[in-house]
C-alpha cells in the first residue's frame, strides 16, 4: 500500500481524537479504567510516516486498521496495544491467505475454531473486531500483562513471545495516532536528562547490613512492566548472566541462582553506569546501540538470583564493578528523577 492509502487510513483514526477545555487529548474509548490519556497529537500526525522502525508501509496500513477497529469500538488505547502486538507475533503484521492448520490473517485466526471464514479473517479490520470482542470479554484485562491479555484471547503455543514485542507496537499505535510519548504503563515520563526506570516503591536499599553485598536497590514492580532507560547513553552489555549456566534466564530464578539473570548496562556521560537486572526475557537492545532517555530497553521479570518480579536497579561512578557502585536512591534524586 503507499503513503496515499495509509494516510487515510490514519485520517480516519485521527477523525477520533477530540480535544478537552484543559488542552489534554484523550482517545474517544479510553475511559474509566484505561489508566492513561494520550498526550496532544504532533504535527506529524497529518503525515503518516511510510515506515515506523522496522515496519514498512503496508504494515503500518495494517497496524492503523487496528488502531481505527479499536477505536471505533470504543476499545481503550492499551487495547489497540495488545492487539498490534499480537498481529506482530502471529503475523508480522502481514495479511498471510494461510499458516499452520487453517489460519489465516494478521491475526492467524482459525475458522475452525469459529472466528469466523476464510474470507472474512483475510479482512484486517474483521480479524480485528473479532480481537476485541474476545478482548473485551476478559474481566480486567486492561490491567493483566500484555502476554496474559493475547494468550487468552489467542492461546498461542508461544504464550510468552507476545511481551517482547510491545515496545514496537506502543511505536506503531503513537506513530499512527500521532501522539508524543507513550504512557504504556503509565510510567515515568522523560521530561529532562534523567527519567525513572520503572514506577515503584524502592523494596530492598543499597548495601543494608541485612544485605551489605547488594550493589544497587530493588523496585517492586509487575511483571512485564516496561524498563525505562534511566538517561541517554550507549549499551555496552545486554545479556544472561546466571550460575549455573545450565539453569538459563527465559525461566524464572530462585535466591539458590545466582547472578543478573537478563540485564543490561548503559553507559552515560560524565563515566556514569546504569544497570538494570532480572528482565523477563532477552533485552530488547543490543551492546553498541544509543538509546535515548525514557526508551524501553526490556521488561519486569524474575530471572537469576530474583525471589520475584522486580527490578534491580544499579548506578555506578567510573566502571561497571561493584566497587563503583554508588547509592541509587540520592543519585537519583540528584538528577531531579527520585526513585518513588
Amino acid at each position: 500500500m503507499n503513503g496515499k492509502v495509509i494516510g487515510s487510513v490514519i485520517t480516519g483514526v485521527l477523525g477520533l481524537i477530540v480535544s478537552c477545555a484543559a488542552g489534554v487529548v484523550l482517545i474517544l474509548g479510553g475511559g474509566p479504567g484505561s489508566g492513561c490519556s494520550s498526550r496532544a497529537p504532533s504535527s506529524s500526525a497529518t503525515t503518516p510516516p511510510a515506515t515506523v522502525g522496522r515496519y514498512a508501509d503496508e504494515q503500518v496500513a495494517h497496524a492503523a486498521t487496528i488502531v481505527a477497529a479499536g477505536a471505533q469500538m470504543d476499545v481503550p488505547e492499551r487495547g489497540w496495544i495488545i492487539a498490534v502486538a499480537t498481529a506482530i507475533q502471529e503475523s508480522d503484521l502481514r495479511n498471510l491467505p494461510s499458516g499452520p492448520d487453517d489460519s489465516v490473517g494478521l491475526f492467524q485466526q482459525r475458522p475452525s475454531q469459529g472466528w469466523g471464514t476464510a474470507a472474512q479473517l483475510l479482512d484486517p479490520a474483521y480479524a480485528a473486531s473479532r480481537f476485541y470482542e474476545k478482548l473485551l470479554t476478559l474481566d480486567g484485562w486492561e490491567q493483566l500483562p500484555l502476554t496474559e491479555a493475547a494468550q487468552a484471547v489467542q492461546r498461542s503455543a508461544y504464550p510468552d513471545a507476545y511481551a517482547r514485542h510491545e515496545p514496537d507496537a506502543t511505536q506503531l499505535v503513537h506513530a499512527i495516532t500521532g501522539t508524543d510519548l507513550p504512557e504504556l504503563d503509565c510510567g515515568p515520563a522523560a521530561t529532562g536528562t534523567w527519567t525513572q526506570p520503572v514506577n515503584g516503591t524502592v523494596v530492598s536499599g543499597f548495601r543494608t547490613p541485612q544485605r551489605p553485598t547488594h550493589h544497587g536497590v530493588d523496585i517492586a514492580a509487575a511483571r512485564e512492566t516496561p524498563i525505562r532507560a534511566a538517561s541517554a547513553g550507549t549499551v555496552t552489555t545486554a545479556r544472561c548472566n546466571v550460575s549455573p549456566a545450565s539453569h538459563g534466564c527465559d525461566v524464572d530464578g530462585s535466591p539458590q541462582i545466582r547472578g543478573c539473570g537478563w540485564y543490561v548496562d548503559i553507559e552515560h556521560d560524565a563515566g556514569i553506569i546504569t544497570r538494570y537486572c532480572h528482565m523477563l526475557t532477552q533485552p530488547y537492545v543490543t551492546p553498541g546501540q544509543l538509546v535515548a532517555v525514557g526508551e524501553v530497553i526490556g521488561v519486569v521479570g524474575s530471572s537469576g538470583n530474583s525471589s520475584g518480579p522486580h527490578l534491580h536497579y544499579e548506578v555506578h561512578d567510573g566502571d561497571h564493578t561493584s566497587a563503583s557502585a554508588i547509592d541509587p536512591v540520592p543519585f537519583m534524586a540528584s538528577v531531579a528523577a527520585p526513585l518513588t
